[in-house]
């Protein structure tokens, strides 16, 4: 890679998650880091398509967007052929060097696109696929993940590269037979640990309006992957340990499944003790107003935030999915518990809760794991090493 290059990112959504997060981080960096400046257009449907959206924080930094009309994340026959034309037609108009796409939709959508493109020899982009985590594996019924195996099966042929974001995922995509045209590889997420800006504890304590108390918190979108109702059976459990302490948890996020945890809290009377405050921007700058900071997730990728937890030493509890097993080590940097055991991840939550030394040693031990594994740059410069 040593000449400048024109990059279609492609997303099914504009909503933050996992995806979003890793092409603005990736575009930041190589704005910042590459001696190379390439030229930029990203693209994403119009779910999220807010002013906290990806295009939206994209603009005002300048950076090329198009605003699509019909990428659904939910699978829909109309909207999907819809958008496999807009794609087929943004390729054919944008002629890019390479196409870059992340996420399940736009992955399958993408590469089939430009199938048609290169067969009528309109433009014959390189195409790298960067999952976050197998859609497969989410916690759905056998036929749907079945349907989602063979779309990354099927689409894998018609794509150069593929990107997982954990070596789990990509040992089981061989296993499973899922094979690009040239190879799979793992790249971890990567932070600037240097240039995060946490609040401090009370401080941000009060920008969330909860009361000075032990703060048991997590950042996550309402989706059934994140396994948010466990960690709400999991205080439920641990009430009655901890009724003698002002304690609190706190959910930072939003989506479709806030009805079903308000009524799973109001269910064990949790309400003055288990808040949803919804989604805010910068979330991760609220970390140091939790005391320990949980991902009870049943499916993950590599999720960022477990970085930035890092980043901020407040200690980590978290579910062995995707990458964590590769991030956490169990007991020296975090600790680790099964997905959807909810009783583990109480008994988890009281150990902590009881011992401020373990707390303060785990804490530790992950700042220095994200400071000497995860940076930015190394991130960077294995993705552009693709180009």
């Amino acid at each position: 890679m040593n000449t400048k290059k024109k990059i279609l990112f492609l997303v099914t959504q504009s909503e933050f998650g996992g995806a979003q997060r890793f092409i603005y981080t990736l575009i930041r960096g190589m704005r910042n880091i590459s001696a190379i400046h390439h030229e930029v257009v990203v693209a994403a449907g119009p779910e999220g398509d807010d002013e906290n959206g990806l295009l939206s924080i994209l603009e005002k930094e300048g950076i090329n967007t198009i605003h699509l009309k019909y990428s659904r994340r939910s699978v829909n026959p109309f909207f999907d052929f819809l958008g496999l034309i807009e794609i087929y037609k943004l390729i054919k108009k944008e002629k890019p060097d390479i196409l870059f796409l992340c996420s399940t939709k736009a992955g399958f959508l993408g590469s089939l696109a430009a199938k048609f493109n290169s067969k009528f020899k309109i433009q014959n982009a390189k195409l790298i696929y960067r999952i976050g985590g197998w859609t497969f594996n989410d916690p759905w019924p056998k036929w749907k993940k079945k349907i989602y195996f063979w779309f990354e099966k099927i689409s894998a042929k018609w794509k150069d590269i593929i990107i997982n974001n954990a070596e789990s995922d990509r040992k089981q995509a061989i296993k499973s037979g899922i094979k690009p045209r040239e190879r799979i590889i793992t790249i971890y997420n990567g932070i600037d640990v240097n240039n995060l800006d946490f609040f401090a504890k009370q401080e941000a304590g009060i920008i969330l309006n909860i009361q000075p108390s032990f703060i048991i918190g997590t950042i996550a979108n309402l989706y059934p992957s994140k396994g948010l109702k466990y960690l709400v059976e999991a205080a439920n459990l641990a009430k009655y340990k901890l009724q003698n302490t002002e304690y609190k948890f706190v959910v930072i996020g939003e989506g479709r499944e806030r009805k079903k945890l308000e009524n799973l809290i109001k269910k064990y009377n949790l309400e003055n003790n288990f808040f949803l405050v919804g989604a805010i921007p910068g979330a991760y700058k609220y970390l140091r107003a939790f005391d320990i900071f949980v991902l009870p997730s049943l499916k993950e990728g590599f999720p960022w935030v477990i970085l930035e937890a890092m980043a901020a030493q407040v200690p980590i509890i978290a579910t062995k999915v995707g990458a964590i097993s590769e991030i956490i080590d169990d007991g020296k940097n975090g600790i680790l518990v099964e997905p959807a055991d909810f009783d583990g991840l109480a008994k988890a939550i009281l150990r902590l809760a009881e011992d401020k030394s373990l707390q303060e040693r785990l804490s530790m031990e992950a700042r220095k794991t994200v400071e000497a594994r995860f940076g930015l740059d190394k991130m960077v410069s294995e993705v552009e090493k693709l180009f």
